[in-house]
């Protein structure tokens, strides 16, 4: 049990910490560290948009070990991606915590290196975290990277093979439908990424990530409820949604922020062959949408009864 107490710091507070020491340090006696800091964030401003700054060093620190086998996370490989091109992951579903991706892409320890030799993975999330203090040194170091099209294009246009963009496709929209039993997917409007790999001729892989939505419940947020309106709203206005979330505690397992000890399988599936085309076209980029949502489907269909699903469950794409 005190194994949780780093893991929690990790998860929740070291954003606010973070910040905390800024303030601390620009406001007080030590006002010139934070000067200097505030000089080195303007010079390094574009770093999260330039493959970031990973650290092997703080991708093995042992606390991630911990984090894998709490839940536990397993990453499943179902065919050889060739090093010699670039890909563009589509990660599938958000959930609350992004566990799996962070746990198999930002980590030494899910056995991506052994299942996919040759292969860089770039997980890209908002941009607004970059902005805060420390933070962005933190997780650049862990390999995260910006989701601005200056960024995906950064890691898709990088000569020689053997870079992954992975993109959350549902984003923060789709995390106000994580809770447990949730197959509901934000996608059918979503076809920035078609039109990245189209460009850079980037092959496609579905990535489904079974357990994904059972790790947190979440407070009834239907559409159309007030609730899911203020949180939409919010959402436009902040560019991050703000999920009503609980599972247990570190004692007790009633409430409390810390995730529920659910396995997580992270499929990922077969590339599918993109062929580039410098300016698609709106017929191109509608064909390969639609050839991506029948390889996610496949793949879910073929893997959902070795992890709990019910047969007559399915994927409901919005």
């Amino acid at each position: 049990m005190t194994q949780m107490l780093p893991i929690v710091f990790l998860l929740w507070l070291v954003a606010q910490c973070c910040c905390g020491v800024f303030v601390i340090l620009f406001f007080g006696n030590y006002w010139f560290l934070g000067a200097l800091y505030v000089l080195w964030l303007y010079s390094d401003w574009e770093t999260p948009q330039a493959g970031g700054r990973r650290s092997q060093w703080v991708r093995r620190w042992s606390v991630w070990r911990f984090f894998r086998d709490y839940f536990p996370i397993h990453l499943i490989k179902t065919s050889d991606l060739d090093p010699s091109h670039n890909y563009l992951f589509g990660f599938h579903p958000h959930g609350v915590l992004v566990a799996g991706a962070f746990g198999n892409f930002c980590t030494e320890y899910s056995g991506f290196k052994e299942l996919f030799p040759g292969l860089t993975p770039y997980l890209h999330i908002l941009p607004f975290w970059f902005s805060c203090p420390f933070f962005r040194e933190y997780i650049m170091s862990a390999g995260l990277v910006s989701a601005s099209k200056k960024s995906v294009s950064y890691v898709l246009k990088k000569g020689g093979g053997g870079n992954i963009s992975v993109i959350v496709i549902g984003g923060a929209e789709e995390s106000l439908n994580a809770r447990p039993g949730s197959l509901t997917l934000s996608i059918l409007k979503r076809k920035g990424f078609i039109k990245m790999a189209l460009k850079f001729g980037a092959h496609l892989v579905p990535v489904f990530s079974f357990g994904e939505n059972e790790l947190f419940k979440q407070v009834a947020n239907p559409k159309g409820s007030w609730l899911r309106n203020l949180q939409s709203r919010m959402q436009k206005v902040m560019g991050f949604a703000l999920p009503l979330f609980h599972a247990r505690g570190i004692f007790q397992y009633s409430f409390g922020l810390i995730p529920y000890r659910k396995p997580i399988h992270t499929v990922v599936g077969s590339p599918i062959a993109v062929k580039q085309s410098l300016n698609p076209t709106a017929e191109e980029i509608e064909q390969l949408h639609q050839t991506y949502l029948q390889e996610l489907k496949t793949l879910f269909e073929e893997h959902k009864g070795k992890y709990g699903i019910p047969q007559h469950e399915t994927l409901v794409f919005e």
